[in-house]
């Protein structure tokens, strides 16, 4: 059951596709507060949802802010990241239910942080719209919410293979080094992501002809190998009177305006830059039009960055901070206090200024709305723009996109990787913690930077972070330019085990692409916590570090330093895989209960649970030779019981999905 309850005068969000009635009755579970709500929680209570942010699993113990933002320091310390998911699972006791805060601003979450047994949440203005969800488990409640909010954006197969991207990747040599040295080195790839550097001046729907003097020439030769090329595409637009969408944007009004009724300009990477009014259709479909220009060179999928959005500085308040520093500079002392809040302060301050979202204005519904008032929104409506654009210039074929700031509603039309992560053991727990909670926000297309993007990796870590990144539908290792070359050839003495890795992940495809689309089309879980399908278990509640993976297969990574294997819980008797390739495993069934697993750095943990089949092809150098027309079947059958499969086959690239053909069932 969904109950929907408005308050004041909400700004509409477009996040849920189900129209219901409003709800007159109290709120039920929740305890009013000028502000805001309460809720009081027992000691065994769980808090699961708000997808994107730190802190485990079960997110009790902490505050949040759904705020988007710019943020590469992924520390427990921090209340922000690149989505706005207003959603939240609650098991306390007995009760279970949803709550859904559809507000395009600041909610604040306080979840046992200053009280262990209370859990409030206050929204910036009055006006938004409370849905609550009751009357099942947790899985029929992900399922109701899934509903409720829409379908999830289905990629192109192709997009689950390996994509291999890097901030440095500057010339055509250096992409087609990256693509023949996979082929060298016997390594699957599916996929190469272009960052700024292949844009003339970092300007959007622009090419560096010097560093890439054919495009069209190099995505159809990089085809022909089985590899499509992924170029970025950022949020702002460089200033620049030669610029056609620039020019463009500006001829139509079409760019964020000031107060004063003049454009908004801020720097990002093309220095100082326009910003376009995707809360506008008339400018989502202006701007998701531009992607034709690589479209038509031969591109079929993208990514799009910085589009919290990201702001390195304003002009305006650039120039208050130097005229700040002139004065500061006639002092006979600065002393240490001034130094750090006004010197260094003031430099980190310019920075995705506070004071920068609210000098800018939208046009929603012919009302002008302040920027900060709506700003969750603006990430996931570019995401929109290019989503519902690139449907209209490829009718019936589907589009790789997947974007950096989302929120509830922008999963229709893409997915999202994690953000800006570290090569840090932490960051590669945090990566399997996330994956839940942002899945069941409808997030679907997603994953972790593999190996880190900022800092050195390690050998080990590339090891330990591909078992579990084999298992994430978003497969994409990337990192920043001055760390330590990470492309998985660069590790000479692990290139065996990886080799095996990535194999294992193609041969794994038939299982995976399968729960994939079950959960797409059936409102279902790819990644859900172990508490969901053991829901009277409560040492499965307290699980955080293992996940079940679709119907019949439970994960549990190695994510430790120098450790040789790992603790696993097992809420019922499960087969373990102890897996060095697809036909290279040791297997044993271990009953319910907690187990030390030993698992070498060469090997994957995976769990097969009862009565469950798991379908198995030969490994392929690229989504393209995958067939999954002869499959083995891993299975865990106590007594010698039967069990069936329902596996999805398509041409994974038109949108044609529901065609009964599609399914197979196999049965052992």
């Amino acid at each position: 059951m969904i109950q929907r309850f408005s308050f004041g005068h909400p700004i509409p969000t477009e996040s849920v596709v189900q129209t219901l009635p409003l709800c007159e009755d109290p709120v039920p579970f929740l305890t009013a507060l000028p502000g805001g709500w309460q809720y009081k929680m027992q000691e065994n209570c769980v808090v699961y949802g708000l997808g994107e942010m730190p802190r485990g699993l079960n997110k009790r113990g902490w505050h949040y802010v759904t705020n988007n933002t710019d943020e590469s320091r992924h520390t427990e310390d921090k209340l922000s990241y690149y989505g706005a998911h207003n959603f939240l699972l609650i098991r306390n006791g007995a009760e279970c239910f949803g709550l859904f805060v559809d507000f395009p601003g600041k909610v604040h979450y306080d979840i046992g942080y200053t009280r262990h047994d209370t859990l409030t949440i206050r929204t910036e203005e009055p006006d938004y719209e409370l849905y609550l969800l009751s009357g099942g488990d947790e899985n029929a409640l992900c399922r109701e919410f899934r509903a409720l909010i829409g379908r999830s954006y289905i990629p192109p197969k192709w997009a689950f293979g390996l994509a291999q991207s890097r901030f440095g990747y500057k010339t055509e040599a250096d992409i087609r080094t990256v693509a023949q040295q996979y082929k060298t080195h016997d390594l699957p790839l599916d996929m190469i992501c272009m960052d700024i550097d292949y844009m003339q001046g970092y300007a959007d729907f622009t090419v560096n002809k010097e560093r890439f003097p054919d495009l069209k020439q190099l995505a159809d030769d990089l085809k022909a190998e089985g590899i499509r090329l992924v170029p970025i595409i950022d949020a702002g637009v460089r200033i620049d009177e030669k610029d056609e969408t620039c020019q463009e944007g500006l001829a139509k009004d079409y760019f964020c305006k000031k107060a004063d009724g003049t454009p908004f300009v801020a720097a990002v990477w093309p220095g100082k830059a326009y910003f376009a009014d995707f809360l506008r259709p008339e400018v989502r479909e202006w701007f998701g039009g531009r992607y034709k220009v690589l479209t038509d060179l031969g591109i079929e999928g993208f990514w799009n960055d910085m589009n919290e959005p990201a702001l390195f500085y304003s002009p305006d308040r650039l120039k208050a901070f130097f005229d700040s520093m002139a004065e500061m500079s006639k002092m006979p002392n600065i002393e240490q206090e001034d130094f750090f809040e006004k010197v260094v302060g003031g430099v980190m301050g310019l920075m995705n200024s506070p004071e920068d979202y609210a000098s800018f204005y939208h046009e929603v519904n012919g009302q002008r709305i302040r920027h900060d008032r709506v700003h969750n929104l603006y990430g996931g409506s570019m995401t929109r723009a290019a989503g519902e654009a690139l449907a209209k210039e490829r009718p019936d074929k589907r589009t790789l996109l997947y974007s950096r700031s989302s929120f509830i509603g922008s999963h229709r039309y893409g997915g999202i990787w994690l953000g800006d992560n570290n090569s840090s053991w932490g960051q590669l727990l945090a990566n399997i913690q996330m994956m839940p909670n942002v899945q069941m926000c409808g997030f679907l297309y997603t994953g972790a930077d593999l190996c880190g993007f900022g800092y050195d990796t390690t050998p080990d870590l590339a090891l330990r972070w591909l078992e579990f990144g084999i298992l994430t539908p978003l497969m994409r290792n990337h990192s920043s330019s001055g760390t330590r070359a990470q492309e998985y050839y660069q590790f000479e003495d692990e290139l065996p085990a990886i080799r095996k890795m990535l194999q294992l992940r193609y041969a794994l495809l038939p299982y995976l692409y399968s729960e994939f689309m079950k959960a797409a089309l059936e409102n279902g879980s790819y990644f859900r916590p172990l508490a969901f399908d053991y829901p009277g278990d409560p040492d499965a509640r307290e699980v955080q570090d293992q996940l079940l993976l679709g119907e019949g297969l439970m994960a549990a990574p190695v994510y430790t330093q120098n450790a040789h294997g790992r603790m696993v819980y097992l809420p019922e008797s499960m087969k373990l895989l102890r897996l060095r390739a697809a036909d290279d495993y040791d297997e044993e069934i271990l009953p319910a209960g907690h187990h030390y697993v030993r698992c070498g750095l060469d090997e994957v943990l995976l769990f097969i649970r009862p009565g469950h089949l798991v379908p198995v092809a030969s490994p392929a150098d690229n989504t393209a030779q995958l067939d999954d027309t002869k499959l083995n079947l891993w299975s865990y059958l106590p007594d010698g019981a039967h069990a069936s499969y329902r596996m999805y086959t398509d041409d994974g690239v038109t949108t044609d999905y529901e065609k009964p053909e599609h399914w197979r069932t196999l049965t052992l």
